[in-house]
């Protein structure tokens, strides 16, 4: 019978943590959140020898102290979970800055592993690490990785089941913090330790420490504490005599020791080499973090990644339009005339067929994303953005975020958490949905398909470029409104070039793609068939024909468009439309299967695009501004939902309000000012 070791997995932003859990978990993995938080968690086992590996990927951290979520996240997940052994994944290029990590994960009282990762790197810019002589001041062992190319995996799985076999007889070095400092330690380790109970919960020592530092939320702890009213007066004491003896604040006179500790083992056995030419990472940052060319470049570089995404995608989605075509049309002549025909034509393959034909430009998008992250560009973009951004009062990380919601808004929302300022979190969060996430793509790519054939491609960059334009307007409004005060300082590490691999970018690319293909086979599915019902019930009377325009506007659809018809006529939307938009409240890829539906397109997407191009009330600029309205308007339910949990209804109710209100008149203007311009 196979034994189970459980693993966490953590580390450093930009450390390779990702590579490391891929390497070793493969694609048996699952995503879920922590329990009563929306952060997200990544669980991955893996089979070897006689044992089995449950390896859960921390948030990357670059401190254990509680200034952020998932600093919080990432020490309660160890602390209450009690994993068998800690993997710390270090970035070798910087490994002074990232041992700071690892001494406090060594400090909670559990085994612990130090993955040496991207040593290839690290060799190549001639820093030469002992690993061994490092262990042995560290008194933690390590493992040198390159978890791209998935060396020393084995031996870092091998060294796992070493430890935890022999658990009971490692002994734990402690870093000694100075005498002054120490005495301290133990006076409220003394009295921790009282509460029997409450230490087999929390380490006395890693607590003491944390009280030390003002962690509040490690204060927080001493709440079911027998002995709190005089942990808490004493640690007064405690303080205000380090801070008397070393005329600091307590907190940086912790951290000042850790990093001279760590200082100290690095000079013992870390050795660099003085390379006299610029690294090559310094040698292109020097063109793309130019200050008159970074910005042109960048957006460059965009353009590109939408004109490889239509060019390219273009022939696999006819291939995928002519299959759906060829399936409709046998059914078409198998099946009797009635309602089952029209459930099954209509209502599924033209419902979940239109959406699955958008599965190529997927693909290919997330492809190019994928390698300029896997690259490390897209940190230089939020270098590259933050002094524009802070002209609109928006933290430079907030980019990151923004970034991630050109993907899906969820996990945008999500990465919001490490942002440490409430008000800059908040801000971020209400601007996120503004960004043309995933499901939004669709919808672009079908009208300006239709309606912009020849400049489709720039048609949709202009949407994306005029997502982020409302979002920062809308940004500085709110500051200047609600969110009063400058934005915090924006520091940010930018990692080295690295050349991205084939599997790496498999992941990424599995990953959202299966997620899209998920949501088609269930929520959009689902949609679609209410859809149909709604369009198709009452049926006909006997002299009106089944799915004729009469018969749609005499259907329940037909009358809830024909109520909403006086709210969406001054922006140029018809009831159809009006019915589509309300559907993609639900998800915005349902607003193609709602409108394949309503126009009755057999015939795959680009007979829609036909039917949509015949239809008198539609024209280009009603189509550019549906565009504009799917782009400002609240996303999905999904997000709704994430909202909620990170902010609570009062922000909720906000969000529905700001983001429908800022659809609507910004469509107005567009619709009517076209009207004027263009004589429609």
């Amino acid at each position: 019978m196979r034994k189970n070791i459980r693993v966490a997995l953590a580390g450093n932003p930009n450390s390779g943590k990702t590579t490391i859990f891929n390497a070793i978990t493969g694609l048996r993995q699952r995503v879920a959140n922590y329990s009563g938080v929306t952060v997200e968690k990544k669980e991955g086992k893996k089979i070897y020898k006689d044992y089995q590996f449950i390896i859960y990927d921390l948030p990357g951290v670059y401190s254990l102290t509680a200034y952020s979520i998932d600093e919080v996240v990432a020490r309660d997940f160890i602390l209450e979970e009690k994993p068998d052994i800690i993997i710390d994944v270090l970035d070798s290029t910087n490994i002074e800055r990232n041992l700071y990590l690892l001494l406090q994960f060594q400090e909670l009282d559990l085994p612990i592993i130090g993955c040496l990762n991207i040593s290839d790197q690290a060799e190549e810019m001639g820093i030469k690490i002992n690993e061994n002589l490092l262990s042995n001041i560290l008194g933690i062992p390590l493992i040198k990785t390159v978890g791209t190319k998935g060396i020393g995996i084995e031996e870092l799985l091998d060294k796992i089941i070493e430890i935890y076999n022999n658990k009971e007889k490692i002994s734990i070095k402690k870093i000694f913090y100075g005498r002054e400092i120490e005495d301290e330690l133990t006076i409220l380790q003394k009295l921790i330790e009282e509460d029997k109970d409450f230490v087999k919960i929390y380490s006395s020592r890693w607590l003491a420490i944390k009280l030390l530092e003002k962690d509040k939320n490690a204060k927080d702890k001493l709440v079911t504490h027998k002995n709190r009213i005089l942990i808490e007066q004493k640690l007064q004491d405690c303080i205000r005599k380090i801070e008397q003896h070393f005329g600091s604040d307590s907190e940086i006179v912790i951290s000042e020791q850790r990093y001279a500790y760590v200082h100290g083992a690095c000079m013992e056995a870390v050795k660099k080499e003085k390379i006299e030419k610029a690294y090559i990472t310094e040698k292109i940052d020097m063109i793309l973090l130019n200050r008159f060319l970074g910005l042109p470049i960048f957006l460059f570089i965009l353009w590109l990644v939408f004109q490889i995404t239509f060019k390219v995608g273009a022939y696999p989605m006819h291939w995928l339009e002519t299959l759906f075509s060829f399936i409709s049309e046998k059914l078409n002549l198998i099946l009797p005339d009635g309602i089952i025909k029209s459930l099954i034509i209509d209502g599924i393959i033209g419902g979940v067929g239109g959406v699955l034909s958008f599965v190529p430009l997927i693909i290919i998008l997330f492809f190019c994303i994928s390698i300029l992250e896997d690259v490390g560009y897209m940190s230089r973009a939020a270098f590259i953005m933050d002094k524009f951004l802070h002209i609109f009062g928006l933290h430079g990380q907030s980019f990151l975020p923004m970034m991630i919601g050109f993907g899906c808004s969820v996990p945008a929302i999500m990465a919001a958490r490490t942002l440490k300022n409430p008000k800059d979190r908040i801000l971020t969060i209400l601007i996120i949905p503004f960004m043309s996430c995933g499901a939004k793509l669709p919808v672009h790519v079908l009208l300006a398909g239709a309606f912009f054939k020849e400049n489709a491609a720039n048609v949709v960059l202009f949407i994306y470029i005029f997502g982020v334009i409302v979002s920062l307007i809308s940004t500085k409004i709110l500051r200047t409104i609600l969110f009063k005060g400058e934005p915090t300082p924006f520091v940010m590490e930018l990692p080295p070039y690295r050349i991205p691999t084939l599997k790496g970018i498999w992941f990424h690319i599995w990953d959202k793609t299966i997620k899209y293909i998920r949501k088609a086979g269930t929520v959009i599915l689902l949609a679609s068939l209410i859809i149909w019902v709604i369009t198709t019930f009452p049926l006909p009377q006997e002299n009106v024909q089944f799915n004729s325009e009469q018969h749609l506007t005499n259907s329940i659809a037909g009358k809830i468009g024909k109520f909403i018809e006086p709210v969406i006529k001054p922006i140029g939307f018809n009831w159809k439309i009006g019915i589509s938009v309300i559907t993609g409240f639900a998800a915005k890829e349902i607003v193609v299967s709602t409108l394949s539906i309503l126009y009755k397109a057999e015939e795959g997407e680009s007979n829609l695009q036909e039917k949509l191009k015949n239809d008198p009330s539609f024209n280009p600029l009603v189509a550019f501004v549906l565009m504009i309205f799917i782009l400002t308007v609240s996303p999905c339910f999904a997000t709704l939902s994430i909202v909620r949990l990170e902010l609570g209804t009062k922000w909720l109710l906000f969000h529905l309000f700001q983001t429908t209100l800022t659809a609507w008149i910004l469509s107005f203007i567009v619709f009517q000012t076209g009207r004027l311009i263009f004589k429609f």
